[in-house]
Order: structure tokens, then C-alpha cells, then sequence
């Protein structure tokens, strides 16, 4: 039993001890989910109608608005890191690695973003 190879040592290749953390906030933003869209599903089915006008002042109240953000927030980062598993699975190329990494953290990034403001215009009052 040893801590690998000589050469190993030296390059730093092993285990960079974070493996523990990601399976850990994957497994967390999962039962996040497990409690959050079964709300969303429920609100929704409950609803007297599907239109836009109930749709609006639904996400206008405070307890949905912070659902409907927590949802935002809790499923493209659940999404963001499953995506970058299986991307350290399968790219291998260090200029693949690069873009693939500059995608699976700005893309869920800016589209938690844009949903998070336009339920924060919703609740706030505008259009």
C-alpha cells in the first residue's frame, strides 16, 4: 500500500479529495427537488384555472415567488453538477476541458439568473 507512484506524486495525480463534497451536494440537491417540485406540481394542479392571469398573481405571492426561486437555484445547480461528472468522465482533451468547463458553469449560471429576475419582477409588480 502506498500513495501511488513516484512520478504520480510529483505530476499531483490522485485524488484531489473533493469527491466526497460534490457526491454529497448532488445527493442534497436532490432531496431539495424531492420537496420542491412535488410543491410546484400540487400548486399547480390546485389551481381553478391555467391562464395567464392566475398563473401572474400566483407567482405574486411571497410563499410561491420563494419557492418558485428556490427551484431556480436548487435544480440548475443539481443539473450544473451532474453534467460536470459526466463531462470529467468523457472529455479529454485539455482545450475540450476548457470550453466544456466555461459552459456547464456560465450556461446554468445565467439561466438560474434570468428566471430568478423574472420571478423577482413578478413578485415585485411588473409586467
Amino acid at each position: 500500500m502506498g500513495n501511488g507512484t513516484s512520478i504520480g506524486r510529483v505530476r499531483g495525480l490522485g485524488s484531489s479529495h473533493q469527491g466526497t463534497h460534490h457526491w454529497l451536494s448532488q445527493r442534497l440537491t436532490a432531496v431539495g427537488n424531492l420537496v420542491l417540485i412535488p410543491f410546484l406540481m400540487i400548486s399547480l394542479a390546485l389551481m381553478p384555472a391555467h391562464d395567464y392571469a392566475t398563473i401572474h398573481s400566483w407567482a405574486a405571492k411571497p410563499l410561491p415567488a420563494t419557492a418558485l426561486i428556490l427551484i431556480m437555484i436548487n435544480t440548475f445547480q443539481h443539473a450544473r453538477m451532474g453534467v460536470q461528472v459526466m463531462l470529467e468522465d468523457y472529455i479529454h482533451e485539455e482545450g475540450g476541458k476548457i470550453a466544456a468547463w466555461l459552459l456547464v458553469n456560465i450556461l446554468p449560471f445565467a439561466g438560474a439568473a434570468y428566471g430568478i429576475v423574472s420571478v423577482v419582477r413578478i413578485a415585485l409588480g411588473g409586467a
